[in-house]
């Protein structure tokens, strides 16, 4: 839910409202534990009290007993088991999500998508990142307790404002809707400062948010998206800050004032794929439509095929062509950003076989980039940033081009994990991509790996499935065929000897 900002200290001379919040922290490690609670109770952040949590079970109890408003939570604690469980206790309760793991990869990525978090971080992570975090979530909490509490909130007193915020409140009049977003949401004070004292015409009220400014124009106003558009070239002249707006100009006194509103902020969402320095103008909002956020197999092969021949030509008209290329209707960025991930997978597999990931400044560049893909405002941004990441990394790769030659386990297992949806695949069919002995290969195999060819491939199936069962609802029989199993009865009886269900009581009690 959208939530305004109380400029009390700005806006109103009528004292500051202190928000005080209860914390909860999650962290298997003691000293992780101990230091985030130093740095928070060092900090300048008004706390009313600070719980601990070891471990999964502990951080559920707490959680039910003492409901805190912030949590800060070491997402590796949380296994496939105990996910489900976790996932609907965030969802009943929403408090403010902080995330913390050791390890930057997609799944990471989704799950923090999912559960909504305000942030994940990556460990080892400073003590400036981490107030940083802090200091967001604290202003969260602040937006947050002060939209339900009206006393404290001096815009409640004008029942327009109440009807864009609540639901099934009318006003006599009806009105065009604009909203102003800056890509800095830290200047939206500045923002509002200049839309006060600029000269709009019909105009019924101006009113801040926490990232953007809304304007109602009166009914009678002929020439508001004229009037917008001025006033977007007269913030270019005076600020650098990149703006967008967004201008619901039909009339429909049928509507609610918050349905327009609501409208008016998911259309604003669209500056993902439009960026900013632009005016979108809208009737009714468009729907997302719903895209597969993970590579298939065959893309998983064309993304390990270009990466391990260099291909930077392909990879740019495949980036291109997948994400900057995008029509109407849009797919949910959501989606979009963890798609971007699952390409962030290839390329960390890459990584990994040339030992890039040992590498201090490859390493630090790919969170930078794996970052920017959670956070960044603007798709085409995200897909520049990822395109001059895999340049450095193919420059830091030639000189190890003959030693990747020399690894076939490395090549081999990237084999397999690109075709294991063919049911046909065989050790000697590998055994010939990496050119040596199948006898030979599959003794370095158990040499390097401690697994046989079989036990590979059957545990990247398995783990294939798991993600079928959980997140489709795609019939046993399909999933087989997907992940590379002739006989549907033959998968079902691998599945529960390795999973101790079968793949149908492991979709409900996931489920």
């Amino acid at each position: 839910m959208y939530t305004f900002i109380i400029l009390v200290a700005l806006f109103f001379d009528r004292g500051e409202i202190i928000i005080e919040g209860k914390w909860l922290i999650a962290d298997r490690d003691l000293n992780e534990r101990e230091g985030l609670k130093w740095l928070l109770k060092t900090s300048s952040i008004p706390v009313t009290e600070i719980l601990l949590a070891s471990n999964i079970q502990d951080f559920i109890v707490t959680f039910e007993k003492e409901t805190p408003d912030i949590i800060l939570l070491e997402l590796d604690m949380i296994n496939s088991e105990n996910w489900s469980g976790f996932r609907e206790l965030i969802q009943i309760y929403q408090p403010i999500l902080l995330l913390t793991s050791a390890e930057a990869t997609f799944e990471k990525a989704r799950m923090a998508i999912d559960l909504q978090a305000l942030e994940l971080m990556i460990k080892p992570f400073s003590a400036t990142k981490v107030k940083s975090a802090y200091q967001k979530a604290m202003k969260t909490l602040d937006k947050k307790q002060g939209s339900s509490d009206k006393t404290n909130a001096p815009f409640y007193n004008d029942s327009t404002y109440e009807s864009l915020f609540i639901s099934n409140t009318y006003v006599l009049e009806d009105f065009i809707i604009a909203a102003f977003k800056l890509e800095n949401s830290e200047k939206v004070g500045m923002l509002f400062s200049f839309l006060s004292d600029y000269p709009f015409k019909e105009l019924h009220g101006i009113f801040p948010l926490s990232d953007r400014v809304v304007l109602l124009f009166k009914e009678a106003c002929q020439n508001s998206k004229e009037q917008c558009q001025k006033a977007m070239r007269k913030w270019e002249e005076e600020f650098s800050e990149p703006l967008a707006i967004v201008v619901r100009n039909e009339n429909s006194p049928h509507i609610g004032l918050n349905e327009k509103f609501l409208e008016t902020q998911k259309m604003l969402e669209f500056t993902y794929y439009y960026g900013y320095r632009q005016m979108i103008e809208f009737e009714y909002p468009a729907d997302w439509t719903h895209i597969d956020p993970f590579l298939a197999p065959p893309e998983q092969r064309t993304w390990v095929d270009m990466l391990a021949n260099h291909d930077m030509e392909g990879i740019k008209k495949w980036l291109y062509d997948e994400f900057l290329q995008l029509r109407d209707p849009y797919p949910d960025p959501g989606l979009v950003r963890i798609r971007l991930t699952s390409i962030l997978a290839q390329i960390r597999r890459f990584m990994k076989t040339f030992d890039l990931d040992e590498q201090l400044s490859c390493e630090k560049e790919y969170r930078y980039i794996f970052h920017s893909i959670l956070y960044d405002s603007v798709l085409y941004r995200s897909v520049q940033n990822l395109i001059l990441f895999i340049q450095k990394l193919f420059l830091s790769t030639d000189s190890s081009r003959q030693l990747f030659k020399q690894d076939p386990i490395e090549r081999g297992i990237s084999y397999i994990e690109t075709h294991f949806s063919n049911h046909a695949l065989k050790l000697e069919d590998v055994a010939k991509y990496v050119e040596r002995n199948p006898s030979y290969f599959s003794h370095l195999l158990m040499v390097k790996t401690g697994r046989s060819f079989t036990e590979i491939v059957t545990g990247i199936r398995i783990k294939e499935a798991k993600r079928f069962l959980l997140e489709t609802a795609k019939p046993v029989k399909e999933i087989s065929h997907l992940i590379g199993y002739h006989n549907p009865n033959y998968f079902s009886r691998t599945f529960k000897e390795i999973v101790g269900v079968s793949p149908r009581d492991f979709r409900m009690k996931k489920g």
